[in-house]
């Protein structure tokens, strides 16, 4: 088990079915496509996590580590590895085309390198292509400094996801 070097979560706005990861100062790594695995991509240089809804917000918790943590198993119902590079240590989510009210902590949290990221997804099938004005998604996104690896599938059971996986 690895110890918890920090913990954040707020809402963040969604557009177009996607919230982003992102280093301004470079790209997070080479591009992964969406068919891959249904929850996240990499597309010009930004990791994105698909969402069902289309517009409004979703929940998102952000957990540091300094090893890799054990997979939070829960009620997640689509669970996905990808490493990220940050060039300039400021690796964060952000909203597409918003800012989020408060920001979540920087998952680059030891400076400028590679990062591993777990995103976890629960409730994309409950306002799949709406805008809701409830909170209906949440997501889990855990962060460790570790070398560059192939993206890996921990869990898949939303039909959300199947249908991004079949496009």
């Amino acid at each position: 088990m690895s110890d918890q070097a920090e913990r954040g979560s707020g809402r963040v706005p969604v557009q177009y079915h996607q919230f982003d990861i992102s280093d301004e100062d470079g790209p997070t790594g080479p591009d992964l496509e969406r068919g891959h695995n249904g929850l996240v991509r990499v597309a010009d240089g930004v990791t994105i996590v698909m969402t069902g809804i289309h517009t409004g917000d979703v929940d998102v918790t952000v957990t540091l580590y300094e090893t890799e943590p054990a997979p939070d198993t829960g009620d997640w119902q689509e669970i996905m590895e990808v490493s990220a590079h940050s060039a300039s240590g400021d690796l964060m989510v952000r909203g597409m085309m918003d800012d989020l009210d408060e920001e979540l902590p920087v998952l680059s949290f030891r400076g400028p390198g590679d990062y591993r990221l777990r995103v976890h997804a629960r409730g994309r099938d409950t306002a799949i292509d709406l805008a809701p004005d409830q909170i209906t998604e949440w997501y889990l996104i855990q962060s460790w400094p570790a070398p560059a690896q192939p993206a890996r599938v921990l869990r898949q059971t939303d039909s959300y996801g199947a249908s991004v996986r079949e496009r």
